[in-house]
């Protein structure tokens, strides 16, 4: 049995801060908001922090450790349909890092919950609520914005559902994908097709680029937050 530490702190820190986010998104707009005095504030507010969660994944895909960057996770079609035809005939295909079919569901994620915080922006309620951009489109285009927020809604619920569906059956595969989101570490009974025992040691990401990611998605939250 070979364990990998596979996941960073900031790649599970963001995970569970998109989790928070989400939740409280869906829980704000499908519920009456309880205790929430304006349940719509709270949805936008957390919207805000959502773009500085995204904002900080699209830059660490880019410049932060080897199996957060998305070269690690990115395959072609061919690879992916034959990690599909190797896992449902049975067989576990054993990936550090997020599989090829895992590796498409972030990237359709990332973008669809990119789309869904930035459309936010130019919603209003046309009583107590006008989001910050609000003002920089006409009132037409802020009507299809928010008929696109709510069909994207709809998708990135359909997505959750598909991400946990393939956490389960992992899971009874014999993979635990949530316990890695917690520890960062992985086990396997053989070597990772995407981390050979050959492969050369991955360097650690400078502590100064790391706070450089973290600076750069923070400032729109605190523009966002007090605009």
């Amino acid at each position: 049995m070979t364990r990998l530490k596979v996941w960073d702190v900031p790649v599970r820190l963001f995970h569970w801060g998109l989790v928070g986010c989400v939740a409280l998104a869906f829980y704000t707009m499908k519920t009456d908001g309880a205790p929430f005095i304006f349940p719509i504030d709270i949805h936008a507010r957390g919207g805000y922090v959502l773009i500085g969660l995204l904002l900080f994944r699209w830059l660490w895909g880019l410049v932060g450790s080897h199996h957060a960057r998305f070269r690690s996770f990115l395959y072609s079609p061919a690879s992916m349909w034959g990690y599909a035809r190797r896992l449902a005939s049975g067989h576990l295909p054993l990936f550090a890092g997020h599989n090829p079919l895992g590796g498409l569901m972030v990237v359709v994620m990332l973008l669809s919950l990119t789309f869904q915080a930035v459309s936010g922006l130019f919603l209003t309620d046309d009583i107590f609520f006008n989001a910050p951009l609000h003002g920089l489109v006409d009132r037409s285009t802020a009507r299809t914005l928010a008929g696109l927020h709510q069909l994207n809604a709809n998708l990135l619920m359909g997505l959750i559902a598909a991400h946990l569906l393939a956490l389960v059956v992992h899971r009874l595969k014999g993979e635990r994908l949530v316990g890695a989101m917690i520890t960062g570490r992985k086990s396997f009974a053989g070597e990772p097709e995407d981390e050979p025992a050959k492969a050369p040691v991955q360097r650690r990401v400078s502590a100064w680029v790391a706070l450089g990611v973290i600076v750069l998605a923070a400032l729109p939250v605190l523009w966002l937050w007090n605009a």
